[in-house]
């Protein structure tokens, strides 16, 4: 065994004197003599310096620290006066201060010194070494609006284009034309605009031509047939959309092989976006929200007069698909009218007729009234259609009630008339005049009931329809969306609101009903201070107007601050304790002055 451990160590001592370590320290010391000195020495030789074969806009930098390169391209560099685009015969010009173009020589030489200075030694010795025989040319940094050279882009794209004709087909004499494409062109404007920044990142004043792109939507000789063959057989052919309304009425829509030829593509497939704007036209005719009964109260009773419907929003995406597999299979299909029931999604009201008597409506919890005397007719109309509106509406306990949400659209198209409305600090004649009557009655009743105001704004100035049965500053005015009257019904049970209209004796009441709960409000007598009298009447002239005709635009009004207090208790409980501000501004009396040819 010894023997053979002094044998082992021999053959290995063996090996280590017969291997070459000398040679490869050679070698070694070699290498770093012929290679890594040199890297460090030229490293060292341009610390601070910009290395050799790199250019700026042209202009040789190397050698020179940053700041020196700085200095000699901001004496050389000139700004161009003006970009000169050229197409065929077509010249472009766009002058460079117009686009407030500017060059950053700081950054620029920054740019040009921290090049193959990135941390990463491997890579920076390899792009120090490509240099010696790949010269690097930087442009210069610059600064321009480019919305504005994207619009002047967009105006020679808009010169220079021509959009391609695409096939299309027509039927004419109950026979199908196929009408093939046109190629077009069009400017390729990703290009075109690093054309340009080239251009002036290098400061050279130079033509630049157009780049352009053909395009080419033209069907093949085997396209065509297919497409032929597709038309043929929708020739004398309609689809009709159609949908069950209820109670057996039906709302239809019809289209013919004219209109379904235009929904085909060409090449294959359906026209999305035209069969969209088909199903947007049926949604609009067809959807509509949940729609709650209306409910009137009287002898102490809770009646109908208006039944519960459902909510109805069209299925689109189902239509669509229908649509698609109808016109697929019409070449197929030896009827000449294939009929589509329209799918649609239902909602049901949140309160049916047959839950009527668990609504909680046992009596009167609130009531306002208000007066319009000297309303002119249409704004009378008004106050009557507003109303109606908001008559038999059901107020869910726990929700807030937007006045302007209930009331919807307010426009001749809902049945409303022009009428003098306050608008942009003016009286002008509007659509809806005198709905600001409805929503301060209904601020009156909320009152009375002592329900939660969530928002509410006075009107700019003091209107006096709504002091002919009460105290100033005890108004509400709307306009949709703002400003909004909501109130909250923090009752246990619904509440139903009823309206009255008196025409004859210029009378809006509103009545509340729910069930009591022990609430009692009051509302103090309004606080009127700050009184401030109005600018002496004007008079404007007016050419369109007979002369010796005078006619009032503005009525005067005092401006005011006006305050009262709203309480609510019930019992030992203080539910609301609030004050309600009101800052009317002085408004001054306007006439119009006729000044024309009399009459």
């Amino acid at each position: 065994m010894k023997l053979a451990g002094i044998t082992s160590k021999m053959r290995l001592l063996g090996i280590i004197k017969k291997f070459p370590f000398k040679r490869i320290l050679f070698w070694t010391s070699l290498t770093v003599d012929l290679i890594v000195v040199p890297i460090l020495v030229y490293t060292i030789i341009f610390s601070g310096k910009i290395y050799p074969n790199i250019f700026i806009a042209g202009k040789s930098v190397a050698w020179m620290e940053p700041q020196n390169a700085e200095l000699l391209i901001s004496e050389n560099a000139t700004l161009p006066e003006k970009i000169k685009l050229t197409y065929e015969d077509l010249v472009f010009e766009l002058p460079t201060k117009d686009i407030a173009l500017s060059y950053d020589f700081a950054t620029s030489s920054e740019r040009a010194y921290a090049f193959t200075r990135t941390g990463n030694i491997f890579f920076d010795i390899y792009k120090r070494i490509d240099l010696l025989v790949n010269p690097k040319n930087f442009g210069l940094s610059t600064h321009f609006d480019k919305n504005k050279l994207e619009k002047f882009v967009s105006v020679v794209s808009g010169q220079v284009s021509i959009d391609p004709t695409k096939p299309s087909a027509k039927i004419e004499g109950g026979k199908v034309v196929v009408i093939n494409g046109i190629p077009g062109t069009i400017v390729d404007s990703e290009l075109l605009v690093a054309q340009i920044g080239s251009v002036l990142a290098n400061a050279i004043e130079t033509e630049i031509l157009v780049p352009t792109v053909e395009v080419d939507g033209r069907l093949t000789t085997s396209q065509m047939q297919e497409f032929q063959t597709r038309l043929d057989g929708i020739v004398g052919k309609v689809v009709e959309v159609k949908f069950d309304a209820e109670a057996g009425m039906f709302i239809s829509f019809k289209y013919t092989d004219k209109e379904i030829v235009s929904l085909l593509e060409p090449k294959g497939g359906i026209n999305w976006i035209k069969l969209t704007e088909i199903i947007n036209g049926i949604s609009s005719k067809i959807d509509r929200g949940p729609q709650n009964p209306k409910f009137s109260f009287e002898g102490g009773r809770v009646g109908e007069f208006l039944p519960a419907k459902d909510g109805i929003k069209l299925d689109s995406e189902k239509l669509k698909s229908e649509i698609e597999k109808t016109i697929i299979e019409l070449s197929s299909n030896d009827n000449k009218l294939l009929i589509i029931e329209a799918p649609v999604f239902r909602t049901a009201p949140s309160v049916t007729t047959d839950k009527i008597n668990n609504l909680g409506i046992k009596e009167l919890v609130g009531r306002g009234t208000s007066k319009f005397r000297g309303s002119i007719p249409s704004r009378v109309h008004n106050v009557v259609v507003a109303s109606a509106k908001l008559n038999g509406i059901l107020i869910p306990p726990g929700d807030i009630f937007s006045f302007n949400d209930a009331l919807g659209d307010v426009s001749q198209f809902t049945g409303y008339q022009q009428a003098y409305v306050i608008k942009d600090g003016k009286t002008v004649l509007g659509d809806g005049g005198g709905v600001c009557q409805v929503s301060t009655t209904f601020f009156r009743s909320v009152l009375d009931a002592g329900l939660p105001v969530i928002e509410r704004r006075a009107h700019a100035y003091r209107v006096g329809y709504y002091e002919q049965d009460g105290g100033p500053g005890i108004d509400a005015t709307v306009y949709s969306p703002s400003p909004d009257l909501k109130i909250k019904n923090d009752t246990p049970n619904h509440i139903l609101i009823q309206t009255t209209v008196d025409r004859k004796n210029y009378t809006l009441v509103f009545e509340l009903y729910g069930t009591k709960d022990g609430r009692v409000s009051t509302v103090s007598k309004p606080v009127v201070s700050g009184v401030t009298a109005p600018a002496e009447d004007l008079y404007i002239d007016d050419p369109t107007l007979p002369a010796g005709v005078v006619k009032q635009t503005e009525h005067k009004a005092f401006g005011a601050k006006v305050s009262f207090n709203y309480k609510v208790v019930r019992g030992e409980e203080t539910l609301i304790d609030t004050k309600f501000v009101s800052n009317y501004r002085p408004w001054q009396a306007v006439y119009l002055r006729g000044t024309g040819t009399p009459v």
